[in-house]
């Protein structure tokens, strides 16, 4: 969607989320942005008043479902809501920690959904709007080094693009944004290198290029995306050898 006005983000309060934020405010604009951290999330909120946008803020876990849908009701009715980014997320430890597993999926899975839906039904009756949803280069193929974090963004990417087809025809677009290494919070806890790693405000830039040409992947930067496109070429038992051997993701 070109020129979106009033703009959802989840996890808005650091990285890719607050870059979104940031590039999108200005005058008329108007952005619903929740976070975990109140400190950085005001922040952030102050930044985008400080370019003319007129800015909510609230501290908002996505994983409680009604809390959620209380809040992005209250924003659409404030404001009719255009674009809606389903971007918090969290990654973990890659051993076989139960607590850990389960808290990624019910932030990175069960968190898309109880974003988007009710951004829907506002949005189909309406029919018109923009949902993104926030996976990553990791949602190509589930990786040893990170099982539960890369499932969990496989699964965001496989429902956006399914969802893309089913909502096209009621005026609403989906897109998947697949990111490879940004700085950010996350970024920051990993001890290994990180390749083609990227600030970002251009990670932000990015994506909003995407999104305003309605695209359905966007995937950045092109030649990780072409090692893990070329990845599912290969026979599974290469694959599996070569991804044994990357780095576990630290936990945040």
């Amino acid at each position: 969607m070109k020129n979106p006005r009033s703009i959802l983000i989840t996890g808005a309060s650091s990285g890719i989320g607050a870059a979104l934020a940031e590039f999108y405010a200005g005058p008329g604009v108007s952005l619903a942005l929740c976070g975990r951290d109140r400190a950085r999330l005001d922040r952030v909120a102050q930044s985008c008043r400080d370019k003319g946008a007129e800015v909510k803020a609230e501290i908002v876990d996505v994983s409680e479902r009604d809390a959620m849908a209380a809040w992005i009701s209250r924003s659409d009715q404030a404001r009719p809501l255009d674009l809606v980014i389903a971007n918090a997320g969290i990654s973990g430890e890659g051993d076989l920690d139960e607590a850990a597993t389960r808290a990624i999926f019910a932030v990175n899975m069960a968190g898309v959904l109880n974003t988007i839906f009710p951004a829907l039904r506002p949005m189909r009756k309406r029919r018109r709007g923009q949902l993104a949803l926030v996976s990553s280069i990791a949602g190509f193929r589930g990786l040893p080094s990170a099982p539960a974090y890369s499932a969990s963004k496989v699964m965001v990417k496989a429902y956006g693009e399914a969802l893309r087809g089913v909502l096209a025809s009621e005026g609403i677009g989906v897109s998947v944004i697949c990111p490879g290494f940004v700085e950010s919070r996350i970024t920051a806890k990993n001890d290994f290198p990180m390749p083609l790693i990227m600030s970002a405000a251009k990670a932000a830039r990015l994506i909003a290029r995407g999104l305003a040409r309605n695209r359905l992947l966007i995937a950045f930067p092109w030649p990780f995306v072409a090692f893990m496109w070329s990845l599912n070429l290969l026979p599974p038992c290469w694959t599996s050898k070569l991804l044994s051997r990357l780095p576990k993701k630290g936990r945040t």
